[in-house]
């Protein structure tokens, strides 16, 4: 089997990310947040790639705070994604993490909105339906 476009860079043959489901309480109830990326015109969980040397956790609270500005509380492992981008497999595991009642959203070059949105109404506006089925087993 030959590739046609580029060959896969054995160091790179897996792109690894990692991010959060990001919950508050509030008087009304537990709400999740979901970022608007301008660049892909969506509604998603934050996260991103693993920088080397960094656990994966640490990515995903990195990631988190990059996209929302959130220093988030990191909480349980909540699951894991794989897909494709460019034929290039990627994974991404998801953590629980909590945001302090202070911190708030900074809009950044990736993200331009953040939303605090209850489950149900999340599992309506995310965009990718993987995101849908991780967001699914919070119930």
């Amino acid at each position: 089997m030959s590739l046609n476009k580029k060959s896969l860079d054995p160091r790179r043959d897996v792109i690894e990310a990692a991010g959060g489901l990001l919950w508050r309480e509030t008087a009304a109830g537990r709400q999740v947040a979901l970022i608007h990326r301008p660049s892909h015109a969506d509604w998603t969980l934050p996260k991103g790639k693993r920088d080397p040397g960094e656990t994966w956790q640490e990515t995903a609270l990195r990631e988190v705070r990059e996209e929302t500005g959130i220093k988030a509380q990191l909480g349980a492992f909540a699951g894991s994604l794989g897909y494709t981008v460019e034929g290039i497999p990627k994974v991404v595991l998801f953590w629980h993490m909590y945001a302090p009642k202070n911190d708030q959203f900074i809009v950044n070059d990736e993200v331009d909105d953040l939303i605090w949105v209850p489950l149900e109404k999340a599992l309506e506006l995310v965009s990718y339906t993987d995101e849908v089925g991780l967001l699914e087993t919070c119930r």
